[in-house]
């Protein structure tokens, strides 16, 4: 791969040339995970959040990048998986099993996403995120997704793609 070029860089994003094209990248992560996490009570854990680049809210499933902290250098991807799903909903998962590894935007951004399912979930806290996140929890009912995600739409807020996908892509049906 040729040398990019720098066009600008911070502390969480660099935007890069490398011939014709522009891009992103984080200076200290090519990683993300999302967590598929469905409750014995058949509902789905979803996370709401305000995102700024789109300047609305976005229902996503719990997600985080990899290595973003220095506390967390070397941590595995499926550690990572475990502890974002903890901060953001209150569940630790005693397993994580991975589903798919994807872009996230492969005409824009480096990054791979590695999307997991928590399996044996056990409630531990309310969840929210950390002291710099406004994370708000939500357990949807499986027979009652399709519904409530499309009256959220109808609200205004944005719904994330990789919902339907890994439920596609872990054999869940009934949403």
């Amino acid at each position: 791969m040729p040398t990019p070029e720098t066009l600008f860089e911070s502390p969480w994003l660099g935007l890069y040339r490398i011939g014709h094209w522009d891009f992103v990248r984080r200076p200290h992560s090519d990683a993300a995970v999302g967590i598929l996490a469905v409750t014995p009570e058949n509902e789905i854990i979803l996370v709401e959040q305000f995102r700024i680049p789109l300047q609305r809210r976005v229902i996503e499933l719990p997600a985080g990048i990899v290595g973003d902290e220095p506390e967390f250098a070397g941590e595995s991807i499926a550690e990572t998986a475990k502890r974002e799903l903890l901060e953001e909903t209150g569940y630790r998962a005693g397993e994580m099993d991975l589903l798919a590894i994807s872009p996230t935007s492969s005409g824009m951004s480096s990054e791979y996403i590695h999307l997991f399912q928590a399996k044996s979930l056990a409630r531990e806290t309310q969840g929210g995120g950390t002291h710099s996140e406004d994370i708000q929890v939500h357990h949807i009912p499986l027979s009652q997704l399709h519904t409530w995600l499309n009256h959220r739409q109808a609200e205004g807020v944005a719904v994330d793609f990789r919902i339907f996908a890994s439920l596609w892509i872990a054999g869940i049906t009934g949403a």
